[in-house]
């Protein structure tokens, strides 16, 4: 049994959190067109020399099913920001929407409720040998 582990603390990086939902039967083929339209989009979009996000974490809720929670940890605010544009958006959400053709719902948008101002702070990770 391993006990070793990594701990980072005092970062400053830019959390993004997202909930949609869907029919609990159309959540596999929403997150397959999710990841190849937004998080491969965003991902290998021209305005960058490398991915502008550090990780991008898809949580599932069995107590609500259908609910999906994305949770980007981005590299800079900047970068966000600069990704977040109103056009580059509208061209993802029309591609995304000539793929996933059923009714979906945009719950929660964490950057319009908490103005771009939930950061990680620290990072405990287990260590396996």
């Amino acid at each position: 049994m391993s006990k070793k582990y990594k701990f980072t603390t005092k970062e400053h990086l830019p959390v993004e959190h997202l909930i949609f939902k869907v029919a609990p039967e159309d959540v596999e083929e929403y997150l397959t067109i999710d990841h190849e339209v937004w998080t491969l989009g965003e991902a290998m979009w021209d305005g960058f020399d490398h991915i502008p996000f550090l990780s991008k974490e898809t949580w599932i809720n069995e107590n609500k099913p259908g609910e999906m929670h994305f949770v980007f940890i981005w590299e800079s605010l900047e970068s966000w920001k600069k990704v977040d544009d109103k056009e580059l958006q509208a061209a993802f959400i029309k591609e995304f929407e000539s793929k996933f053709t059923k009714p979906y719902e945009f719950i929660y948008c964490g950057q319009n409720e908490e103005n771009f101002g939930v950061h990680r702070y620290s990072r405990f990770e287990r260590v396996d040998d």
